[in-house]
């Protein structure tokens, strides 16, 4: 008799783990394979569709909480990686990390619009605003003064035209030395000292993560609809749709064409996660060329990793292992990507 009543506990057992397993969180995430979208539906230039044959399409990585059957099924699948909640979000709260990923969006448009319309022969303006916070270190002598969504836009009451130069001169003060930072919260201007100490990398700073705030002002209308589209990967493909539509419509000739990377004011590509996420993503859809950015590895990554490999040699290996026709093309510049369909129609 004993024997013939255990089943339905064991069922029970069973039945209970599998509900914890699909319904309780773990302070982890994971990355997987997302879509490849036409640029199209989410941009406009100059009030007109852009009829001509094929697509652009920008990428994008899926991340969602994961449960203990979403690590199982990350164990098990490829091009599917675990991250913790700390790498993740960098600590930040979710609603904090949607509005970071928000800030991204917004700066790569405003590069995208910048480099497109400029590289098209039109005229433009980007005004830096200063930078937005993203984040505070907890030794920074700014915690609990600076918060996320404020905007830095003087130190030392000097003004500058990039993050580039405040970082700068940021970097090049002394260990210790008092500092005085000029900020908008909530659409008032404030101001507060505190001391230069020394960051994780090793220079001296304030200890803040940081993205440039700008404005672009331009004859030529340009509409973005990206709500629930955050981070800064789409900017090299927005900027290319943008120069096609304006400068040479048939560029990409019919093709399906994706690719990945950030865009700055000089026109340089910046690299991005997730890239063999993302070709496996437009290979799905259909691409026959996908651009991907070909930087050197940094110092302090091949310290971290000796192993580790750039986005364009990291794609060529995805493209590889899911034996994928479509090419993958190191771009370093808008003007590569331009220059490839050019010389490759």
């Amino acid at each position: 008799m004993k024997k013939k009543t255990r089943w339905p506990i064991y069922l029970i057992i069973s039945l209970v783990m599998t509900f914890l397993a699909f319904t309780v969180p773990l302070p982890y995430y994971i990355e997987v394979p997302g879509t490849s979208e036409d640029i199209r539906r989410i941009l406009q230039v100059n009030e007109k569709i852009d009829s001509e044959p094929g697509s652009y399409q920008f990428v994008t990585v899926g991340v969602q909480k994961a449960r203990l059957a979403h690590l199982i099924y990350a164990w098990l699948t490829p091009f599917t990686d675990i991250h913790s909640a700390k790498e993740m979000t960098g600590g930040s709260s979710d609603a904090d990390f949607v509005r970071i990923n928000q800030f991204y969006m917004e700066t790569s448009q405003n590069m995208a619009k910048y480099q497109g319309l400029k590289t098209a022969g039109k005229k433009i303006e980007l005004n830096y605003l200063g930078v937005y916070v993203l984040t505070v270190t907890d030794n920074s002598t700014f915690k609990g003064i600076l918060n996320i969504a404020d905007t830095v836009t003087a130190v030392n009451d000097k003004t500058f035209e990039s993050s580039k130069e405040m970082v700068e001169y940021v970097n090049s003060q002394n260990l210790g030395d008092k500092v005085k930072v000029t900020y908008e919260e909530d659409g008032q201007i404030k101001s507060a000292e505190g001391k230069i100490i020394t960051l994780e990398n090793g220079k001296n700073g304030i200890g803040i993560g940081l993205i440039d705030r700008t404005e672009v002002t331009s004859d030529v209308p340009i509409q973005f609809s990206t709500a629930g589209i955050g981070g800064p990967s789409a900017g090299l493909m927005f900027s290319l749709s943008i120069y096609t539509q304006i400068a040479e419509p048939t560029l990409r000739n019919g093709r399906i064409v994706a690719g990945t990377g950030s865009i700055d004011r000089d026109g340089n590509v910046g690299d991005i996660g997730g890239i063999d996420k993302k070709v496996v993503a437009a290979s799905k859809k259909g691409a026959t060329v996908f651009f991907a950015p070909n930087n050197p590895v940094n110092e302090e990554t091949k310290k971290a990793n000796p192993y580790a490999k750039n986005n364009y040699d990291t794609a060529l290996e995805a493209a590889e292992m899911i034996k994928t026709d479509m090419k993958i093309v190191p771009v370093k510049t808008l003007q590569d990507a331009i220059d490839y369909l050019k010389n490759n129609p």
